[in-house]
């Protein structure tokens, strides 16, 4: 069983390169943005302190009543067929808002194939999921609704069984206008979501000129991160993901046999096995780690780097061994631990 308190204080905290094509090439988010650097070759954004604000789409302005409205919605369990399964029961505010399972459980305890990723700085993202299926938050909302391991709802049925509660018809119609909508389920929801921000890390201070913010193994850890562990290829710029999908060898656990990724939306043979690369802020607090939640803690994820991955026909040519000591892999775990924000309050509200 899982149980909510009533507070948590969260910790949260053009790429060029001979013989790598072009879908497997690091994005550059924003050149006149961000800073440039080069790993063996290959030019990406360099990690940076986090923006002070979140991109926010026209079709979808943040206001307190509506940020309001899809936090009630966010921790609900009402959304789900069986009315006891609500988005903060896999994304757990304790937990950095993803899941301590490898794999999480829907309605009757139905295991699904992935981990629940966090939804910390989601704002950020260009793709949601693992394999990208979804472009923005408010697409993404609805996605766990439906689906029948997850949630198990029907839109229609939830929008009829939500208009029948005073408190949130009463809520729709100040925020939207109308009465309660999928539409402004999803735009509520996301609202919210684009406000779970992990900032103010030691990593974020240190860059912004305190040089006392990180001690002196987390800062090598850094340059490590930046170089010889080629980390930064994958994870870089200010959110610390390239937004893109690799395919690094992740051996396969869970109820799937085979989890084909990215491919499964492109269809393209690039693709699979190809998984988006997940954000590394507060990632101390979102274990385990990968798409089947494979790894539980962050040594055993450096170990399976420096090996150069796990075999596989469509491994990325970004992924090669790494020769890393212990000493250079206690430095990066100590740089990650740095990008812990600061803590997080959420309140969980009072439900209509």
């Amino acid at each position: 069983m899982r149980l909510l308190t009533a507070t948590f204080l969260v910790a949260t905290g053009a790429a060029l390169e001979s013989g790598v094509p072009p879908q497997e090439r690091p994005a550059v988010q924003n050149p006149a943005a961000v800073a440039m650097r080069v790993v063996d070759g290959v030019m990406v954004p360099d990690i940076a302190p986090l923006p002070t604000s979140v991109p926010i789409p026209p079709s979808n302005l943040n206001y307190q009543p509506k940020i309001d409205l899809g936090r009630q919605l966010f921790f609900d369990a009402r959304l789900s067929k069986n009315d006891k399964v609500s988005c903060s029961y896999c994304h757990i505010p304790g937990a950095g808002f993803s899941d301590p399972h490898p794999t999480s459980l829907g309605i009757d305890d139905r295991l699904g194939p992935r981990q629940a990723p966090t939804v910390l700085n989601v704002g950020f993202n260009r793709f949601l999921f693992w394999d990208g299926r979804a472009g923005s938050l408010e697409e993404q909302a609805l996605g766990p609704i439906q689906n029948p391991i997850e949630m198990g709802e029907d839109l229609g049925h939830l929008v009829g069984k939500l208009r029948k509660i005073e408190g949130y018809a009463r809520q729709f119609r100040n925020v939207f206008g109308t009465n309660v909508t999928i539409q402004g389920i999803s735009n509520a929801i996301a609202a919210f979501e684009r406000t779970l921000i992990s900032a103010n890390s030691a990593f974020d201070r240190y860059m912004m000129g305190d040089k006392k913010a990180m001690n002196e193994a987390a800062v090598h850890g850094m340059e490590l991160f930046r170089g010889k562990a080629r980390c930064l290829l994958c994870h870089n710029g200010p959110s610390l993901t390239d937004n893109e999908f690799h395919n690094i060898g992740v051996p396969q656990t869970g109820p799937q046999k085979e989890d084909l990724g990215r491919y499964s939306v492109t269809r393209q043979e690039r693709d699979k096995g190809a998984f988006k690369t997940p954000t590394l802020r507060s990632i101390l607090d979102t274990a385990p780690y990968m798409h089947d939640g494979v790894f539980l803690t962050l040594e055993e994820v450096i170990d399976f780097l420096d090996k150069g991955g796990g075999p596989n026909p469509h491994l990325s040519p970004l992924i090669r061994p790494l020769g890393l000591t212990q000493e250079e892999k206690s430095d990066l775990i100590a740089f990650l631990e740095a990008l812990s924000g600061a803590p997080l309050k959420i309140d969980v509200p009072a439900l209509p």
